[in-house]
């Protein structure tokens, strides 16, 4: 690569024209000098049609229709049309910070790809809702993701497009972002965290948008199991251990620094140990559809993952 590679961003967007404006409004404020950059909105076929998202978007990003339901076929569209050097993927509701491109870049000097930090923002610092003290503690940890457990979300990503045509795209109907990371390390490419490549998420506020997150994922994760031996014996148990985990995490609530009332972590604790319950049962449902599924001579519930995790809201 150059000393200042072209660099393509990609957006996948879906039904999210007010979040996709101020992301846009964002990437418009980059350090990085704008003539190397090539800004793409891949559309996941938005309810508003395409004209109204390239209305929203304006002079300041490409636009491309991907028809193909999910974050992960989205993504691809828009590589599909990328030109630039490095790629560097974020999600249409985050909000990047000035240098985010810069450090994203410079951090591919030390590594092969590279996931960066990403904050958690809440509406009223001082009056979270539960759901939102809950998130402040627990969401988008990416270092812990990619120090610890080996993969980095894919809306704060950067590698160079040499690698990914090397690994090839994302893929539907399971969890797209661990997937493809240890793919891209089964390549031998080594992944970094890059804590000064800056995004915000929104924080989810309420109960209904936090176990939608959690219904996706369920179906993602136990569609990465596919094809391994036990995998319905090992999903069961692992359920099992969801509440226990809650108490281990416990102390992460009380000592948080994010949060800065008793109110708050109150909130918090109840969010916790609700969700862990919630995930068990839901847990439980997404094995029985499986079996009952398969039964039927139908595909397995991990087909459902490409319609659960439409290029929206990550």
């Amino acid at each position: 690569m150059s000393e200042q590679p072209t660099v393509s961003v990609i957006i996948p967007h879906f039904n999210d024209l007010v979040n996709l404006d101020i992301c846009l409004a964002a990437l418009r404020a980059q350090t990085y000098p704008a003539g190397r950059l090539q800004i793409i909105v891949a559309d996941n076929a938005s309810p508003q049609g395409l004209d109204a998202v390239q209305a929203a978007a304006g002079d300041r990003a490409q636009v491309v229709l991907v028809e193909e339901r999910g974050a992960g076929p989205a993504r691809n569209g828009g590589v599909a049309k990328a030109t630039g050097e490095v790629l560097a993927f974020i999600d249409s509701d985050c909000v990047a910070d000035p240098r985010w491109i810069e450090e994203g870049v410079a951090a591919l000097s030390r590594f092969d790809f590279v996931g960066g930090q990403v904050t958690v923002l809440v509406s009223d610092e001082q009056r979270m809702t539960p759901v939102e003290a809950w998130e402040r503690v627990f969401a988008f940890d990416f270092k812990t993701y990619i120090e610890k457990k080996g993969f980095t979300g894919s809306g704060n990503l950067f590698c160079p497009r040499s690698l990914f045509e090397t690994v090839a795209g994302f893929r539907a109907g399971i969890s797209e972002d661990y997937e493809w990371s240890k793919r891209a390390q089964s390549c031998g490419f080594k992944l970094g965290y890059a804590p000064k490549a800056i995004v915000g998420h929104p924080a989810r506020r309420n109960w209904e948008e936090l176990t939608r997150k959690w219904r996706r994922l369920n179906i993602e994760t136990y569609g990465l199991s596919a094809g391994r031996p036990g995998r319905r014996l090992r999903w069961f148990l692992r359920s099992l251990l969801l509440p226990l985990s809650a108490v281990a995490h416990t102390p992460k609530v009380l000592t948080n620094p994010g949060l800065h009332t008793f109110g708050q972590r109150l909130g918090a604790l109840r969010v916790l140990y609700a969700i862990r319950l919630w995930r068990v049962v839901d847990s439980w449902a997404v094995l029985g559809r499986d079996i009952q599924q398969v039964r039927e001579g139908r595909p397995g519930v991990e087909s459902l993952g490409a319609d659960a995790g439409a290029a929206g809201r990550s």
